[in-house]
């Protein structure tokens, strides 16, 4: 009976995934042209960070050749509590939500249900009735807002760009700004997809369609065309499509109370400014589950999806998307009639052009971090950030609650630390 008990156990163990320890097979840094005294520099810096209060703590993945080179957690994942960071702690990561919705919009394009030039409307009425604002100073010197209809109707393609004409009313003071939700995280915990929708659907856009690349609200409208046609909510989607073929196993749209003793905390004081600061508490539940940027993850999930997107749409056995989709995906999309405005939402980004949902570098100069031509990126505003290097198969998840304008800072920091590993 022992035996059998004993049998059993090994045969449970036998058959669980290869990435229930680690998130992609390990190797040694130096057998794919990386050093591992030169990675030990990214532990010795962000250590002496932690202890100057700068960030409370962090988890990095790095991974080449689809190997697992650098995998470590440092820190706290609750500096208040004196609780260590852990390489499992789930981060809250805010706009890194909108390469999952990009990629669950693209399986429905494969598919023919969805297609890059349909308009929004097709799918969601409201969007149909938005005109263009014109703001004019009338004679006592207030602002006046009149509206133009859209020179074309707003397309899949303009809402997976960003060239919606859609905006964040946080990133802004103007007239038109103060008519929109603030962000993707006010929108979700305050609002149901339909007051969502209709709340849209009577305010102006801020740009003709197609015209400037703006940040805002377009993926959160592309996460409810993914629910409009699949039938599903956004969460059960990702769950379906990504997540449990990718073996995403801490990934939602909330963090369920089982798991919430892995959820990072942020510092309630910006170290920075000494002012308030704060992270969307994923323990609540969403009025909506906004594509956008509601999304929680791990470092050792987010890395197996960056993979996934190095690989050319599979890992292991799963195929997410194919190989000339992920290409389309991760081309710059921004023609030279499109407002670049990229750099306005990280000065590491000055020169790169967007993708599907994601930014595109397009040339080694311009740029204040180190990578090559078709390198491609997003972080989240609590600070958290990923990128994708084809040229030197390079992926890099880092994960931390450090929702100020230091998160610039670290995507810099992580970067040079990265690159500067390589053995040739």
């Amino acid at each position: 009976m022992q035996y059998r008990a004993a049998l059993f156990a090994f045969t449970v163990v036998a058959c669980l995934p290869a990435f229930a320890a680690d998130p992609l097979p390990r190797a040694k840094p130096e057998s794919v042209g990386m050093s591992s005294t030169r990675l030990a520099r990214i532990g010795e810096v962000l250590k002496a960070d932690i202890d100057k209060g700068r960030i409370p703590g962090a988890v990095v993945a790095i991974a080449r050749k689809g190997k697992l080179v650098y995998y470590e957690a440092f820190g706290y994942l609750d500096k208040a509590a004196g609780t260590p960071m852990t390489k499992d702690a789930i981060f809250s990561i805010a706009s890194m939500t909108k390469p999952l919705t990009g990629v669950a919009a693209l399986t429905l394009y494969e598919e023919g249900k969805v297609l890059i030039k349909d308009p929004v409307a097709n799918y969601l009425p409201q969007i149909g009735k938005m005109p263009v604002a014109v703001m004019r100073q009338d004679a006592a010197g207030q602002t006046v807002v009149e509206t133009v209809p859209v020179t074309r109707p707003m397309q899949i393609h303009d809402l997976m760009r960003h060239t919606s004409g859609l905006i964040y009313g946080a990133r802004g003071t103007t007239a038109v700004h103060k008519m929109y939700p603030g962000s993707s995280g006010t929108s979700g915990t305050t609002l149901t997809a339909a007051e969502f929708l209709d709340k849209l659907g009577s305010i102006p856009l801020m740009y003709q369609p197609g015209s400037t690349w703006e940040y805002g609200l377009s993926i959160d409208v592309l996460g409810l065309v993914v629910e409009r046609v699949s039938g599903q909510t956004l969460g059960q989607y990702f769950d379906q499509r990504i997540f449990k073929p990718l073996g995403m196993v801490d990934s939602g749209f909330s963090v369920p109370p089982e798991k919430v003793k892995r959820y990072a905390k942020a510092f309630a004081i910006d170290p920075e400014t000494g002012k308030p600061q704060s992270v969307l508490d994923a323990t609540r539940p969403l009025k909506f589950e906004c594509g956008g940027g509601c999304g929680v993850s791990t470092a050792a999930d987010y890395i197996r999806f960056a993979q996934m997107l190095q690989n050319r749409g599979s890992l292991g056995k799963a195929r997410i998307l194919t190989p000339r989709t992920v290409e389309f995906m991760t081309s710059d999309h921004m023609g030279p009639e499109i407002q670049n405005n990229v750099a306005r939402t990280a000065s590491t980004l000055e020169g790169w052009g967007f993708g599907l949902t994601v930014a595109v570098r397009r040339e080694t100069g311009m740029s204040t971090i180190m990578g090559a031509p078709g390198d491609f990126t997003w972080g989240g505003a609590y600070g958290t950030n990923f990128w994708v290097d084809p040229r030197d198969e390079l992926s890099v998840v880092f994960m931390a609650h450090a929702p100020g304008e230091i998160r610039n800072h670290y995507r810099q920091l992580i970067n040079a630390l990265v690159m500067q590993s390589f053995e040739k």
